[in-house]
Formats: structure tokens, sequence, C-alpha cells
């Protein structure tokens, strides 16, 4: 289990909420039912990312979870829009705590403190899937999330049942994550994070997201037009990738975080994340590569290792 405590957490309600958010972000936001969510990706005209988010439709309202560094723009931004629609923001970051729950023993912990939510109905979300529930008492919502790297669960409590819950989880086997196996879990899974993997300037397909984030099919979106260009007209090539890499021998001695990536003497990109895996056995990175480097099994070299391009996630 790890603490989440840190990302922004905003609700919405009215009406509208669905079809406001659905002109603003790159996925299916209308289709969603109550119970249901998915991963989306806010843009500027231009097509570079503000930031990306999870949105989770409860039935009555809407939460989005957001980087915690992206929570007041994205607030600010989609509040400023509303003209005559019947929509309503609240920040309700400081309201919850958050644990993420990882792992195969996670609904069996999850019993330990959500006892109004049968065995069956856990085991059945699938990402983006949530459910209102109680601990100690106290209202609670459970997620089914899909940016831990491993199928995980996160759940939200009030902050005055936060500690009783995770010593609860504790006693029940769940193990506290290292700030290092929580990071060696998401890059393994092949997961971006905003403000490290990507940022400002980054379009979502250089990131790999198209399949996740960005629905082909919906209406017009805010940076709609950039992404539909590079898609139809220029076949999907972007200037670079995000792709995995496997480095050999041991963990080099140099920081890897923004080293460069080489092809010969030629610099072909920059390293993002980096962590050593225990499922592999090897030093693992995450990186930016030009585009004619971007094919798996495609060999370079990074901080004067040897490293070979790898398809994510490492480990499925």
């Amino acid at each position: 289990m790890a603490d989440r405590s840190d990302r922004g957490r905003i609700v919405l309600s009215g009406a509208d909420r669905a079809s406001y958010l659905h002109g603003m972000l790159t996925n299916d936001i209308v289709a969603l039912q109550p119970g249901q969510g998915c991963y989306a990706c806010y843009l500027t005209a231009q097509g570079r990312m503000i930031s990306d988010m999870w949105l989770f439709e409860l039935g009555d309202m809407m939460l989005m979870i957001t980087p915690g560094r992206t929570r007041a723009t994205v607030l600010d931004r989609l509040d400023q829009f509303i003209f005559s629609e019947d929509v309503q923001f609240g920040d309700v970051t400081d309201t919850w705590s958050s644990i993420a729950l990882l792992g195969p023993e996670a609904v069996r912990a999850l019993q330990a403190v959500v006892l109004d939510a049968p065995t069956e109905r856990l085991a059945a979300l699938t990402d983006g899937g949530n459910l209102r529930a109680s601990v100690g008492g106290r209202p609670a919502i459970l997620l089914r999330v899909g940016d831990a790297g491993v199928p995980a669960y996160e759940l939200l409590v009030s902050r005055d049942v936060f500690e009783d819950t995770w010593r609860t989880l504790e006693a029940r086997g769940a193990v506290p994550l290292s700030v290092e196996a929580t990071e060696a879990i998401r890059v393994e899974g092949g997961v971006p994070r905003f403000h490290q993997d990507m940022d400002e300037s980054t379009i979502p397909l250089e990131a790999g997201l198209e399949r996740i984030a960005i629905n082909l099919q919906k209406g017009c979106y805010v940076g709609q037009e950039v992404i539909t260009r590079v898609l139809h007209r220029g076949h999907g090539r972007v200037a670079k990738r995000l792709v995995g890499l496997t480095l050999s021998g041991a963990m080099p001695s140099e920081p890897l975080l923004g080293a460069a990536i080489q092809s010969a003497d030629r610099e072909v990109g920059r390293v993002t994340s980096a962590t050593w895996s225990p499922s592999m056995k090897a030093t693992i990175a995450l990186g930016y590569v030009h585009r004619d480097y971007a094919a798996p099994d495609t060999a370079v070299t990074v901080a004067g290792a040897a490293a070979v391009v790898t398809a994510v996630p490492f480990v499925s």
C-alpha cells in the first residue's frame, strides 16, 4: 500500500458536467455511466498537455484526480470557460486521504476496512470502476486505478480515519511501499508520470497515450485539430517517442535521469525515469528517442552502458 494523499481531487456536479468535460478533454466522457471511469488529457489549442487525469462517474457527481501540481491550473482553466452550463466545481483535495493497494491480495486486505462491498463486486471492478463505501463509519470512495503499473485500487477515506485505516490494513498484511518500490513498479508497468515523463511541452501521441487517453470517434475538444492532423495527415508520426530501455550490466554510477541516449556518436534522446527492476534483475528506464530509434530491440547506449529499446510494459 502507498499513501496517495498528495494528488489533486476535484468534484464536478450539475446536469451538464459530462457534456462540458466532453468538449474539453480527449476521451469520451459522456459515455461514462455511474460506476465507470476513464483516463484523459486536457490540452491547449496547440495540442500540448496541460495535465493528465482520471475521471470517475459516481452517479450524483464526477470525481477528477490530477497530479498535485496541476490541480490549481486545471481547476482555474475549467472554471473560466463555463458560460451557461450547469456545472459546479469543488476542490476536495484536503477533504480526503488516499491509500493505494497494489497486488493480488488487495481485495482481501480491503475486506478488513470496507465492510459494505461484496468481494465479487470489488474483484469485478475494471480500470476506472468505482463504488461508494464506508470506512470507520464514515463515507469512503473505492476506485480501480490504472496508473500504478500493476492492477490496483485506491481508497479515499476521511482524514480523521486515515491512520486507523492504515493500521488495520497493515494488520491484515498490507506492506507499506517505499518511494523506490513504488517507482520501480510504475516504470516496470511503463506508466508515464506527468512532470517527469511528460509535461506542458508534450503532445499525448509522443507519450504513447493515444490508446488509453484519446477517443478517435468523439466530436470536438480542445486541441483535437492538432491530434487529428498528426494521426491522419502525418500517419501518427511524431518527432520523438517515449520508449522503454533495458540496460546491460550493473546500475550505472552516474545519474540516469536526464542522461543522453546515444546511437554511435549521435544523441537521439534523453532518459526521463530510471530504476532497478527486481522482476527483470536489470536497470530499466523510460525516455524519449527520435522516432527513427523507437522500434523495439534498437541498440543504443545510456550513460556509457549498452541498452536496448524495449516494449512496455516491461513486466506483464
